[in-house]
Formats: C-alpha cells, sequence, structure tokens
C-alpha cells in the first residue's frame, strides 16, 4: 500500500513528483525516496521518515532532471530505514514498488548465485536486480521489464527508470492499482488518480497484468504476454481543490465535518425524494430471487457491513452471513446458488476484499460492491457498484466512508423489503423520511463538540478503554474503539453489552472508562441494565444516546452527550459521529499525528 509516482515531460520533475507523493502519503509514510534521469545517469534521494525528511534533504541536495519515478512507504519486509527506502536499482535501472513479490527468496538466490549483489532488507530489490540482470546481458529496457514481469508472483504495482533512455517509464500492474495520467507533452503515473488530480483529469487505469511504456508523447500498454492492447482514457471527478484540508487543521477534522454533506450526497444519488422511493441502478438480477447474502469487507467497512446485517434481516428478512475477507478468503464456505456477495471498501483496491469478491464470484454468487472509487479494480470486477459520494479520504482513520458506507446500506435494505414484500409503500416513506432528515441531523452533532472535549478529557487519561452497545450499536461501539486505537494508541475494546457479564465485566474499575452508545429504542432498558452493572463494579460510565434518552442516563454517567432523538433505523448512522469526535479530540490531548498514525496506512493492497 505504498504509493507511486512518475513523470515524463519538459518540466523538472522532482518538485511534481515530491507534490503528488505528498497526496499519497496516507498510502504510507516510514519512508520515501525519488530517482531521476540527470544527462542519462540515474540519481536518487532517500529518506527515513516522513515526506518532510525528504523535502528537507532535496533543499540541501537537488534532484535535476525530466524524467522521475518517487515512492512513499509502508514497510513490509525490512525495517523502514533509509536503504531500505525506494527506488531501488543499480547504475543501471531505478524501480519503486507497491505490493509484496512471494518469490522473491527463491528469485534472490537465483540473482546473488548469478553475481548480483543485493544492499537492502526488501523483496522490492529484486525486481531491480532482475531487471539488471537482463540489460547486462543485452536486452533492451522494454524487453529487460518484461522478462522480470514473466518471473515475479505476488502483487506490485511498479514504475522503472533506465540509464541511458531519458523520457521513458515503464510501468506494470498485478493485484495492485496503477494509473495513467495524460498532459500536454508530459505523461504522469500514480498509485491512483488522487495523485495526480492538479495534473490531469485524463486518465487510463492499466488492468490487471498490463505494463506499459510511457513517454512524453504517451503511453504503449501491453498484456503481459506482450501483445499490444488498448486501454480507455476517462475523465476524473478529482480536482486539486478537493485534496486540501481547507483550514481545518487535520484532514480527520475536516472530513469529520463533512459527514453531513456526505451523507446527503449519497441519499441524493439513491432516493427520488419526490416520490420518497429508493432508486437502485440497473441490476442484473432479482432481488427477490436472491436466497441469501454474504457481507465481506475489513477494518470499518467490516463495521459498517455487519450494521447491513442487522438492518437486511431485520426489514428484509433476509439471511445474511458476514466475514472478515482477510478469513474469508481461506475458510471456503458453502455459498447458496444464486447467492449475493456484498462487498464494502473505501478505495476498491483492498486485497483481501478483492480477493473474497473473486473467490464469491467463482462460486457462482452475484456481486454488487459498496465504494468511494468506482473506477478501482473491485468496481470493474463487480456486477453492479453502489457508490458513496464521499470524495476523498486522505486521513488514515476513516470517518465520512463509514458514514456514506451506512447510508448506501441502508437504501439497499429498504430496497431489498420492497423486492421481497416485507417493507410496503408506506414503511418506505417513513424510512426514506428519516433518512433525508439526517444531514441536518447531522449537523446538529456537532452542537455537542464541547461536551465531547469533556468526555475526551477523561478518556485520555486512561489506559485501558471498554466500549459497549447492543444490537446495531455492537458495530457502533466496535467503530468507536477502533478509532480510539488507531490515533491514541490508547488500548480499547469493543462488546455486545450483553456479553459483558460473560467476562469483560473482570476489567471494569475506577481507571477503565465505559463508553457506551444508547439511544432510547427497544434496547434502551437492557443497555441500561448492563451500564447497571458497570458503575456497581466503580466503572466511569460515559455514554452517547439522544435527548429522549439523556435523563435516564444522566442518573448513573458521569458523562452524557446528547444527540437529535432519531428513528431507531437511521440512529448507528447518527450515533457514529460522535464517536468518532471523541477519538479525534483524545488524539488532539495525547498530541499524536492523528492524520498518519503509526503503524497504519491506506488502501491496504497487501494480506
Amino acid at each position: 500500500m505504498c504509493g507511486i509516482v512518475g513523470v515524463v515531460g519538459s518540466n523538472q520533475a522532482t518538485p511534481v513528483i515530491l507534490d503528488a507523493l505528498r497526496r499519497l502519503e496516507y498510502r504510507g509514510y516510514d519512508s520515501a525516496g525519488i530517482a531521476t534521469l540527470e544527462h542519462g545517469h540515474v540519481e536518487r534521494r532517500r529518506a527515513a521518515g516522513k515526506l518532510d525528511h525528504l523535502a528537507s534533504l532535496l533543499a540541501r541536495l537537488p534532484l535535476p532532471g525530466v524524467t522521475g519515478i518517487g515512492h512513499t512507504r509502508w514497510a513490509t519486509h525490512g525495517a523502514p530505514t533509509e536503504n531500505n527506502a525506494h527506488p531501488h536499482g543499480t547504475e543501471r535501472v531505478s524501480v519503486v514498488h507497491n505490493g509484496i513479490i512471494e518469490n522473491f527468496e527463491e528469485l534472490r538466490r537465483e540473482l546473488e548465485a548469478a553475481g548480483q549483489v543485493f544492499s537492502t532488507d526488501t523483496d522490492s530489490e529484486t525486481i531491480a536486480q532482475l531487471v539488471d540482470y537482463h540489460l547486462q546481458r543485452g536486452l533492451s529496457p522494454r524487453e529487460a521489464a518484461h522478462e522480470c514481469l514473466k518471473r515475479l508472483e505476488g502483487a506490485y504495482a511498479l514504475a522503472m527508470i533506465f540509464a541511458g533512455h531519458d523520457g521513458m517509464v515503464i510501468g506494470a500492474r498485478h493485484g495492485a492499482p496503477l494509473v495513467v495520467g495524460f498532459g500536454d507533452n508530459e505523461m504522469f503515473l500514480g498509485s491512483d488518480s488522487l495523485a495526480l488530480a492538479p495534473l490531469t483529469r485524463r486518465i487510463a487505469y492499466l488492468d490487471d497484468g498490463d505494463w506499459a511504456v510511457i513517454t512524453a508523447a504517451g503511453a504503449a500498454f501491453f498484456d503481459m504476454a506482450g501483445n499490444p492492447v488498448e486501454r480507455p482514457v476517462r475523465l476524473t471527478a478529482l480536482i486539486a481543490a478537493s485534496v486540501g484540508k481547507d483550514g481545518y487543521r487535520h484532514y480527520m477534522e475536516k472530513e469529520l465535518h463533512e459527514h453531513p454533506v456526505v451523507i446527503g450526497q449519497t441519499l441524493q444519488r439513491l432516493i427520488d425524494p419526490a416520490t420518497r422511493r429508493v432508486v437502485m441502478p440497473d441490476l442484473p438480477f432479482d432481488l427477490a430471487a436472491i436466497p441469501r447474502a454474504v457481507i465481506t469487507a475489513c477494518g470499518s467497512a467490516f463495521y459498517a457491513g455487519m450494521i447491513g446485517r442487522y438492518w437486511i434481516e431485520q426489514y428484509a428478512r433476509l439471511p445474511v452471513d458476514i466475514d472478515v475477507a482477510s478469513e474469508m478468503r481461506y475458510r471456503n464456505p458453502p455459498l447458496a446458488h444464486g447467492g449475493l456477495g456484498l462487498l464494502i471498501s473505501q478505495s476498491g483496491e483492498t486485497a483481501d476484499t478483492l480477493a473474497a469478491l473473486r473467490g464469491m464470484r467463482a462460486a457462482g454468487q452475484h456481486i454488487v460492491s459498496v465504494l468511494n472509487v468506482e473506477q478501482s479494480t473491485m468496481a470493474r470486477e463487480s456486477d453492479a457498484v453502489l457508490g458513496t459520494v464521499a470524495g476523498p479520504e486522505i486521513s488514515v482513520a476513516s470517518t465520512k466512508a463509514f458514514t456514506a458506507q451506512l447510508s448506501v446500506l441502508a437504501c439497499l435494505t429498504i430496497a431489498f423489503g420492497r423486492a421481497r414484500g416485507t417493507i410496503d409503500a408506506d414503511q418506505e416513506e417513513r424510512m426514506v423520511t428519516n433518512l433525508l432528515d439526517l444531514p441536518s441531523k447531522a449537523t446538529e452533532v456537532f452542537e455537542r463538540h464541547d461536551e465531547i472535549r469533556r468526555m475526551a478529557a477523561i478518556v485520555a487519561e486512561a489506559r485501558d478503554v471498554l466500549y459497549l452497545g447492543r444490537g446495531a450499536m455492537f458495530p457502533v461501539a466496535l467503530e468507536g474503539a477502533l478509532k480510539l486505537k488507531e490515533i491514541t494508541y490508547i488500548h480499547a475494546e469493543a462488546y455486545a453489552a450483553g456479553e459483558m457479564k460473560h467476562g469483560p465485566i473482570s476489567l471494569i474499575d475506577s481507571t477503565v472508562p465505559v463508553v457506551a452508545t444508547v439511544p432510547s429504542g427497544p434496547l434502551f432498558e437492557k443497555t441500561l441494565s448492563n451500564l447497571q452493572e458497570a458503575k456497581a463494579r466503580g466503572g466511569r460510565l460515559l455514554v452517547f444516546t439522544d435527548m429522549a434518552g439523556a435523563p435516564r442516563l444522566r442518573e448513573i454517567a458521569e458523562c452524557v452527550v446528547a444527540i437529535p432523538t432519531v428513528d431507531e433505523f437511521v440512529a448507528p448512522i447518527l450515533q457514529t459521529i460522535p464517536v468518532q469526535i471523541l477519538a479525534y479530540e483524545v488524539a488532539l490531548i495525547k498530541g499524536t499525528d492523528v492524520d498518519q498514525p503509526r503503524n497504519l496506512a491506506k488502501s491496504v493492497t497487501v494480506e
């Protein structure tokens, strides 16, 4: 899940590459590097740590040249040191790589036996050494790159430059995305279209197994057999202005405040406000004929899927299984004939989710993906895509993408219920009305910011935090605990509130805050009883609820944040927002790096 940029043109490449890498730093920030061609020679600069370290190095030691490649790394093989930073290479070739080469040990042994000298601990250097081996035996850069690609096993997106070949970059992809950007007498490569947003809106995606030879005049695409292929040039909707902080301190803060707009934009795509009906895109199958659905995803998207499961089973009466994608791809579960595989991913490139998609496809399932990037690999391999209109999400910790995913799943639930006859026209109108009210209700949540800050001050002092919720609030609790872990490094666990007495209650004392999501509704009294159990053991109760539930909870809780009361159907969407804000406020108190927490990266394109 590293970031890759390549540039071929007539202007200095390094400033363009460095600027593009800043837009890709969410993909990795363990180290960074740039290589260019200067008078036919490969020159490079690398630095451990975040991109600012590389920028400082370049200020002292500039790197001229109009052809170059750059990389920002999330370490897999080898520690995040300057020596292990990309680009890797020799005097003849320089390579940047996103992914994992699974047969690198075998290749490295072969190459060392043939006299190639390695200098890093990475799997990626194997690519450069293999290309160099072929170059030394008289192959052209195109031939050497192609021969190398034939031997690689695993996932990769690659960019290469070659000594003596100014004005050319070779790119390749297998299992990890790579985009070609078309400019005026200049061309670009990027891990995704976000990197190229200020440079061009004209892009082409490499298909799996493609490689491309890029010059300032254009790009030639080839399949793995070396046959020329055509790839369509598309216009991306991204523009440079969409990826800034807009005056906020962090991307996460900006993206939190975008919840109302994102929910509204996503619902607008799937709801006809005049008729108060859900309008699904054309699906190549009948929703009413689906016997069973399987939801799979990773991280926050998995928690969104859990809420989707509650909804679809409760309102549409359709049996739903749910699996973490990294487990499902190896568990090989039996799947119902003609069933639905429902996959959720922000990037549409998540390696584990993509592998699960392909497994379900092979098992004969219909495939629908909920995605924020509708030109992604998962989109191209799905029967249908339900898009989340969230815009770029730069902060590593996902926020607005989560509520956008829930908005889509809520609409899909209604469509399923209508098709199966479990939701009539009157109920659909009520459910749709509740959804359409959410953007304004979400705006009101931010009026509770001061109360959330007071709660954050308590959480920031803790070493361990317990999150509780019942029903669809259990995944909301899981999302809250994940956010706290991700950006504050405080240990947090979430449990279904009724499970607390079956073990976790032993952890509770006055040093362990108990954060609960308890909106009014059918499960309010049951959850209230669980909180009484925690309070009896000395637990400090910090509760998110609504206006209707607040009076009862204030009798027992140390801190209560009451947001607007909404129907139980849409309550999980709204309750998610203050839980995420809490994690952000705790991170501010702790002084951690909010947008780029340690050890993490976004768009996880490795297993």
